[in-house]
């Protein structure tokens, strides 16, 4: 299993909805997630929509994909690189360290993570 960015178990990020590159919970990476979904985030209103500007729409139910939509509250694994764009826009959603993937390490410094750390600690 892979580590999360405190050096620990990677826990599970979200299950409804299923969220994760390959749908099974977790903020995991494999060669072929060209995204690198490995930020485990709690969604916001403002990051949502500022996804939505940036051309991934979030909020809109996918049936044919299998994508309920997502509303402020839940919990899904972003592109480490549109995490950072969030943060540098000042609208970086709160990330759950422990089910954040360590590789999101290789764009984010460690001190932003913890400064938006959706829990205490």
């Amino acid at each position: 299993m892979a580590g999360n960015v405190l050096g620990g178990e990677l826990e599970t990020c979200g299950t409804d909805p299923m969220t994760g590159f390959t749908r099974n919970g977790c903020c995991e990476t494999a060669a072929d997630d060209v995204g690198v979904h490995t930020v485990c985030a709690s969604m916001t209103a403002e990051f949502l929509a500022f996804s939505a500007e940036r051309g991934n729409d979030l909020s809109t139910a996918r049936p044919e994909y299998g994508f309920p939509g997502l509303r402020p509250g839940d919990r899904w694994c972003l592109c480490a690189s549109r995490w950072a764009e969030a943060l540098a826009a000042g609208v970086a959603p709160p990330v759950v360290l422990e089910a954040t993937h360590a590789r999101t390490l290789d764009w984010v410094d460690l001190a932003d993570l913890r400064g938006h750390s959706a829990t205490p600690g």
